[in-house]
């Protein structure tokens, strides 16, 4: 299991290098450069007066050079400007080269650059916005998942019933439709005077200081909806296949209880597929959070990524991407973790 780990983690590494690779590169193309220097600057300035912006900031460098420079493993430029005062990555400008300037600064000394939106530092932004994130996904989670694995064992134990097709068709309506057709609807019949029924608050804004039931329900029920139906089916299917194993028939045959049968025997195989769709789940809600947050007003990890895309800021744009491409191999590699001990069939050589 040691060996297995240290694998998936040099195999995480690499991947995470080559997707944040991939939006540097993205986010170091010449529009978006050219629109940074505008926006800092000058908006009116020349061709020439944007290079010679970008120069003096260390941007028209090679790309693997930007991104050893961004990641920290590249001692960082120092670049002397026409006034004669010297400009580096890890300094202010100053008249001369400050002898205590660090010669790398990037994400892995914890510089995560500086925000032009929120004029603040990434890494601050990113943990006070990811903890209310991390709020909504934690009751999101707990909504859920507990009621997809009832509804889907419900469903799955006596398959082709009414039941199961009644929960079944409900599973299928909350998977197909989106979060923004489905917050819509609740803003509309519950926080909207259209209707009447105002018994909760179309905005999340005041729940990122106080959380209430009123203020927080109709966000958390709007993702919990899209993703419940998903989880609900998988354990449907996966509990319909363990109920037509042969030791499953030998147990009812033996007369035990189909309670005993279903919460004893049947149960624990049947959440092993299921399990890993639930671990998925996490890397799905910091995307379903984008439209939920932006749509609710609540000021998490999503609406930070909306206000980065929208307005350039590439710094924090970069941080997002760290902090998604951290969440989604974590959470794979717990998931093949737990399914390896949820399943002891499989072996680890």
């Amino acid at each position: 299991m040691a060996g297995f780990i240290l694998r998936r983690f040099g195999i995480m590494i690499l991947t995470a290098l080559c997707l944040t690779f991939v939006v540097f590169f993205l986010t170091n193309l010449a529009p978006n450069l050219e629109k940074l220097a505008k926006t800092q600057g000058n908006a009116r300035m020349t061709d020439a007066e944007v290079t010679s912006w970008l120069a003096n900031r260390g941007y028209d460098q090679n790309i693997f050079v930007k991104y050893g420079e961004w990641l920290g493993v590249v001692p960082g430029y120092v670049i002397e400007q026409p006034d004669g005062t010297y400009r580096g990555r890890c300094f202010d400008q100053a008249e001369a080269i400050p002898d205590d300037a660090p010669r790398f600064c990037g994400v892995v000394q914890g510089d995560w650059g500086y925000s032009s939106v929120f004029r603040d530092e990434v890494l601050g932004i990113i943990g006070l916005r990811l903890g209310l994130t991390g709020k909504l996904m934690f009751w999101v989670m707990m909504v859920m998942v507990p009621s997809a694995l009832i509804l889907g064992v419900l469903a799955g134990m006596r398959e082709g019933s009414r039941l199961d097709r009644g929960l079944s068709s409900i599973s299928i309506v909350t998977t197909a439709t989106p979060e923004y057709v489905s917050g819509v609807i609740l803003i509309t019949v519950f926080a909207s005077s259209a209707v009447g029924l105002k018994w909760f608050k179309g905005t999340a804004t005041s729940a990122m200081e106080n959380a209430t039931f009123e203020n927080f329900f109709l966000p958390v029920i709007t993702i919990a909806l899209y993703g419940m139906g998903y989880i609900a089916r998988m354990t449907r299917a996966s509990m319909a296949e363990v109920m037509q194993q042969q030791y499953i028939r030998t147990a009812i045959l033996k007369g035990v209880p189909f309670r005993q049968v279903v919460l004893k025997h049947a149960l624990r195989n049947a959440l092993i597929a299921p399990f890993t769709v639930i671990m998925l789940q996490f890397p799905w809600l910091l995307n379903g959070v984008v439209i939920v947050e932006t749509l609710f007003n609540y000021k998490g990890f999503g609406w930070t990524l909306v206000q980065a895309a929208s307005n350039n800021d590439i710094e924090l744009l970069l941080g997002v991407s760290v902090v998604s491409v951290f969440v989604v191999l974590i959470t794979q590699l717990i998931s093949d973790i737990g399914y390896v001990y949820l399943n002891p069939r499989i072996r680890v050589s």
